[in-house]
């Protein structure tokens, strides 16, 4: 690994720390972003930041998008002028949150020109990324997987979990669990916080029974402290339940609840102008469904 060439597409909220645990590793790494202020930070880690996505991949071993959705790596995915640029057999791993059909698209593209892919999706936010412990869920054929896995482990946790398609797959069901568990949060820390309750001494309570989680000692605090700085961002969180509705249904599944939570992050992100808010806020969906200021 030492020896790869490393590029790195999109240094926002989660791209840049990142690209930070990969620079540790002492790997050759040139980074892109749309807006180049975003990336510039990342010279002082030994980065070599770039003006254009094409001179970014030039001879790269190995291409790593984080970009908004699989519209924006398809675009990237597809141009001659970028995949023209790396190396060959190079592969392009995809650690954005897109859909399975669009992750099965871009491999098939990428093996038509003798170039390798894996679809790699990531969950634990901005913090997991700070600290290099990103669940790490990687589709793709196991040879693939296996040339690129110390490069994923400086990043986090990686597990193989089957064919192309099915790293978009599990982050959708990682993304179903998170929404619907936020939503409950949610609702548990009103009614604590409206009957009398100490919030931060329930949570405090139920550590480490059934009703634990992350979401509910993290994000059960922000939302009784009002704390919404982007971590995972709501229109991130409604994207993703959008695409996870649109594989469901292609499956002939329903998904009642997670369709329910879908409709309730659309109203904070559309309605009540929360996109760019943390996905705690649907909190504040349920404070104004309840009828309190927010």
């Amino acid at each position: 690994m030492p020896d790869q060439r490393i590029a790195l597409l999109g240094t926002g909220l989660m791209g840049a720390p990142m690209a930070r645990n990969i620079a540790k590793s002492g790997v050759q790494l040139s980074v892109w972003n749309r807006t180049r202020s975003k990336a510039d930070p990342l010279a002082e880690v030994g980065a070599t930041v770039h003006d254009t996505v094409a001179e970014t991949v030039a001879e790269a071993d190995v291409v790593i998008s984080m970009l908004a959705d699989g519209v924006a790596v398809g675009r990237m995915v597809m141009d001659a002028e970028i995949t023209g640029a790396m190396s060959p057999g190079a592969i392009w791993i995809d650690m954005s949150s897109a859909k399975p059909e669009e992750a099965r698209a871009q491999a098939a593209h990428l093996a038509s020109l003798g170039l390798g892919h894996l679809d790699a999706p990531v969950s634990g936010g901005t913090l997991g990324a700070e600290d290099a412990t990103l669940a790490i869920m990687a589709g793709g054929t196991a040879d693939v997987f296996d040339k690129v896995a110390p490069l994923l482990k400086t990043m986090g946790r990686p597990v193989h979990v089957g064919p192309t398609g099915s790293g978009q797959l599990s982050k959708l069901a990682n993304q179903a669990i998170v929404a619907v568990t936020i939503a409950a949060v949610a609702e548990a820390m009103l009614l604590v916080q409206k009957g009398g309750a100490d919030p931060a001494a329930v949570r405090a309570a139920l550590k480490g029974g059934f009703a634990d989680s992350t979401i509910l000692q993290q994000h059960g605090e922000r939302m009784t402290t009002g704390n919404f700085a982007p971590g995972g961002l709501s229109k991130f969180q409604l994207k993703d339940l959008d695409n996870l509705i649109n594989e469901s249904s292609q499956l002939g599944l329903s998904l009642p609840v997670a369709e329910m939570t879908r409709d309730r992050f659309a109203d904070f992100c559309e309605t009540m102008n929360g996109a760019d808010q943390d996905h705690s806020g649907l909190y504040l969906e349920l404070l104004k469904r309840n009828g309190f200021d927010t």
